[in-house]
């Protein structure tokens, strides 16, 4: 987003306007509960309000509101970007988005984790592309 302003000429900064805790909420929230063509924008709106949760962890934190100048601050902002606590905490995230989806048995698009038998049961790809595959966890 910050790029596309600055296609208009205007220079904004990191974790400023683009980085309000309540407007990501508000959108995440409203996209998630009106009409939404197939989910693109809660996708888009929760992804931003994920983003705006794991800056809020660092030192500098983010804005809260854009009437006011206090910043927002999970776990008293200990943690700076590129410490290998980012990383842990990354793990931890997808480790539960995963496990959530397998929990509630979402059988969606997931990018890394292929349905070989299922390619091969539908028709999709041959037996020797199923046999090639068929162990491959990513």
């Amino acid at each position: 987003m910050e790029w596309l302003v600055k296609l208009t000429g205007r220079h904004i900064k990191h974790r400023g306007v683009t980085h309000i805790l309540t407007h990501w909420l508000a959108a995440a929230l409203a996209t998630t509960f009106l009409f939404d063509f197939h989910g693109i924008a809660a996708a888009f709106a929760w992804g931003g309000f994920s983003h705006i949760l794991t800056d809020a962890m660092t030192v500098s934190g983010v804005p809260f509101s854009p009437y006011s100048d206090r910043r927002f601050h999970l776990f008293g902002g200990r943690f700076r970007t590129g410490d290998p606590v980012e990383y842990g905490i990354s793990f931890v995230v997808v480790v539960i988005c995963i496990m959530l989806m397998k929990l509630i048995g979402d059988t969606g698009f997931m990018p890394f984790f292929y349905d070989w038998a299922g390619y091969y049961g539908n028709g999709v790809i041959d037996a020797y592309e199923w046999k090639q595959n068929r162990f491959r966890i990513l």
